[in-house]
Order: C-alpha cells, then structure tokens, then sequence
C-alpha cells in the first residue's frame, strides 16, 4: 500500500466491476486522516463499496449521541429489550424480552460486545422502530458527506442494501470525535464485566498500540474482518479504516501499521476529506468475501492458528502485549431512572432485508459476527 499516493486513482481490474467479483482478502480498502485537520494522509480503494458489518454500530452510536444532544432522550433513559431484538443472531447479549437497560450502558455495550440485540433495543427505543431509526442513520449519512452509505439495520448483520466506503466511514468517525469528544470514553474501554464475565474489547489496539484510543472493530463473512481505529499521540489524533482483511490478526497488524506510519506523515499539503475526489473501476458495487473468508479452509485457518491476541503482538513490530489485566467497566440491567423515549413505538414486526441463500456447511463460520 502508498502513503505518497494522494490524487492518482488506482485503477482496480475489470474483476471489480462484477456483481459477483471476489476480491483478495488482503487489498481490502484503507485510509488514514488526521482526524483535527481533516487531511488524508493515505488511502488505497478509498471509495470501493463495502459491506460495514459492525462498523455500523458507530452511526448507530451517533445518532444516538444526536437524540440526546436534542433532549429527545438522556443516557440514563431506559432502553428495553423486544422480542424482536431476542431473535437477532449472535453475537448478543441474550437478555430476554423485557429486561431493561440504561442508553449508557447499551452504548458501552455495542461498542465492546459488539451485541445485535442491544443494537436493535436501541433503533427502536431511540428511532421507534428499526425502520424509523434506519432512515435516520441515512439522514445523519447524508448531513456528513457520506456518499457511498446506505443503512437498513443498526447492527450490522448482513444485507445487500448496507454498504459504505473507506472514506465515508472516516468521515464518520471525525465526525464522532470532533462532534462529540465528551464521549469519547465509549469508544477507549478495554473491556466490559457483566456477572462473573469479563469481556474484552474486540479492538486489541487499545492497550497494545501507544496512543490508541478507539474505535470499533466488525466482522461478517462477506465484509471479512473491518476495524475502524483512533490513537493520540502528543495532541495529534489520527484515525485509520481497514476494510475486508482475512482474520483479526491481520486487521490488526495493518491499522496498527497504518498508524504508526501515519504519524510520520506531515499531512499540511494532503488532500481534505471532504474535497477528496471519488476514484475506481467498479467502485459501486460491493465486494462479497463470503467464498474466502468463510471457506472451510479459510475458518480452520484461523482456528488452527490459537490465540490470535498473542499472534497479532508477536507479528506486528508496532504492538506490544498489554502489561496489565484488562481494566473493565461494569454493565447490570436496571439503573434507566432517566425518561422514557419521546417518539411513538411501533409494532414489533421484523421487515425483511435481503439476505441471500447460502449452504448450511457455513453456519458455522457465521457464529458471533458482529466483532
């Protein structure tokens, strides 16, 4: 990948521009922005379609952070589990019907459990229904410059209907930061306990990296595995967005290269963000992974390969083992003294998004997406 390449579209092949192309698991798009000034400081298929998988769960954070900075809501407010958010498939909390949260803890929850059914609680508490909450995150998309993105659910799980870019996920994400920094702790926690488990943060930067503070990792089979990733270093915050690498280790090793380089780059004559010009052959229709990071072969892999944490510290000369126990954040249900969301509910009645057939052989490669 070029950090010096800033104006000159790659030229992807005509495999790009096929509805059914598959592209190596290892070009997956990438950038760099300096999160303060807005400056691209590298990039590589900035623009190419891809399916977000819980990156998605950042706009469904900030249009939650909207309806609070609105008074629609506040972080102590309730947010009520469905039946409908029951039936949402791993990864997940598993609380049954009923059961309530504070907005503050289902935030904390998405964000490190990565969990569906907290994501979906929350599109129907804040929005009214997910439907209603979808075209909200579209609205929000639109307001942000984000071209390339269209939502239909709060999680993430797939449909041919959700996609996004590289770069209007980096649009999303300064605007996360720069909108909103009195929540950037949501995005920083090393780990969350509930009960007698403690659960890490999918995102092994924090902790790892110098300066990582943030932000979201996600995972399905056809997006392979993204990670959205912040770190501050003496004032300086840069974020990076890798899309469709081939296990945990390796989006980990590249965000982690992306942004030590990164902060080597001066990026006063990069190009803005919001002035970067759309490049790529077939840069409009989605890449689907599914057929290499779902094989048999691709998922042995990775499960031959052990602990993928030690592996990532081992491979990668930019991180190092974290030197203490990850520190957690306690989550309970209850605790919602806040008041109750002021939009109507709606009836609970799934809408379907497309999903397409696919083999019951890979069921078991599609167990807990999401991180």
């Amino acid at each position: 990948m070029c950090f010096a390449r800033f104006a000159a579209p790659m030229v992807a092949g005509a495999v790009m521009g096929m509805v059914a192309a598959v592209m190596p698991a290892s070009a997956g798009p990438t950038i760099v922005l300096d999160v303060n000034s807005g400056r691209v400081l590298s990039h590589e298929d900035a623009f190419q379609r891809w399916y977000p998988a819980s990156l998605t769960k950042l706009m469904t954070a900030y249009v939650a952070f909207e309806a609070v900075r609105d008074g629609e809501l506040q972080f102590n407010s309730p947010v009520t589990i469905s039946k409908r958010a029951t039936r949402e498939p791993p990864s997940k909390m598993g609380y049954p019907a009923g059961s309530v949260l504070t907005l503050d803890n289902a935030i904390k929850l998405i964000m490190v459990k990565s969990a569906n059914d907290v994501s979906t609680a929350i599109a129907e508490n804040v929005g009214g229904s997910v439907d209603a909450f979808a075209k909200r995150m579209n609205a929000a998309a639109r307001k942000l410059g984000m071209s390339g993105t269209h939502y239909v659910n709060p999680h993430g799980l797939f449909s041919t209907e959700q996609y996004t870019t590289a770069r209007d996920l980096a649009l999303l994400v300064r605007a996360i930061r720069t909108e909103f920094p009195q929540h950037a702790h949501y995005f920083s926690m090393e780990a969350i306990r509930t009960g007698d488990r403690v659960l890490p943060n999918y995102n092994w930067l924090i902790g790892r990296f110098p300066g990582a503070d943030g932000m979201k990792t996600g995972y399905v089979c056809s997006s392979g595995f993204n990670l959205a990733a912040t770190a501050t270093r003496n004032g300086r915050t840069l974020a990076t967005i890798v899309l469709g690498a081939p296990s945990q280790v390796e989006r980990g090793e590249e965000a982690a290269r992306l942004l030590a380089e990164g902060f080597k780059i001066q990026g006063s004559v990069s190009p803005s963000i919001t002035a970067f010009a759309p490049y790529g052959e077939g840069r409009n229709v989605a890449v689907d992974l599914r057929p290499e990071v779902c094989s048999e072969a691709a998922v042995k892999a990775r499960f031959e390969r052990g602990d993928d944490d030690g592996l990532l510290v081992q491979r990668s000369p930019y991180l190092s083992a974290m030197d203490h126990e990850p520190r957690a954040v306690t989550i309970a249900l209850g605790g919602a003294t806040g008041p109750a969301p002021s939009v109507p509910r709606y009836a609970d009645v799934p809408i379907p998004t497309p999903r397409p057939e696919y083999p019951l052989k890979s069921a078991t490669a599609d167990t807990a997406q999401g991180g």
